[in-house]
């Protein structure tokens, strides 16, 4: 998922946002956790999202302070992916780039890292081998590396 970021991204809009797989914002948005405005702490799995970007120091301070960040600064901070003067044409351009790849790869590599996340040393290494092991002499696979091999476009199936 690729979250395209303009305007105004504001608590639960933020907390929403996180949970995107790469977020890009316009360099001039406005993003905030500010709950703390109304009395309240963030939610929706803000504490497993933020402190895993940006560090439990500035995760604090963002939640303490209700601070609004600007796009550049949410980006130089670790919030957000990239920034781009037009977020959503960006955020269509790298799906399209994505989509150009194995199907099978990319969902395991997102799996791996969603699943690897908190896992032990031991656990993500098992996972990276068992999924590595899968994806091996798949149809796909085959089809990638037929593609690079030859420099022509790769014809993938994706049974999903």
């Amino acid at each position: 998922m690729i979250a395209a970021i303009h305007g105004s991204c504001l608590g639960g809009g933020l907390q929403i946002a996180l949970g995107a797989d790469i977020r890009i914002a316009a360099p001039d948005a406005r993003l905030s956790v500010m709950e703390v405005k109304w009395g309240l702490v963030p939610d929706m799995a803000i504490t497993r999202t933020l402190p895993r970007l940006v560090g439990i120091d500035v995760a604090k301070e963002l939640t303490f302070t209700g601070r609004v960040l600007s796009g550049e600064e949410a980006r130089s901070l670790g919030v957000v992916t990239r920034v781009s003067e037009d977020p959503l044409a960006e955020a269509k351009r790298l799906a399209a780039e994505i989509a150009g790849h194995s199907p099978d790869a990319i969902r395991a590599a997102k799996r791996l890292f969603d699943e690897a996340w908190g896992g032990t040393a031991e656990e993500t290494l098992a996972l990276e081998a068992e999924l590595q092991l899968g994806l091996f002499g798949s149809p796909n696979q085959l089809a990638a590396v037929t593609a690079g091999m030859t420099k022509q476009p790769p014809e993938f199936t994706d049974p999903a």
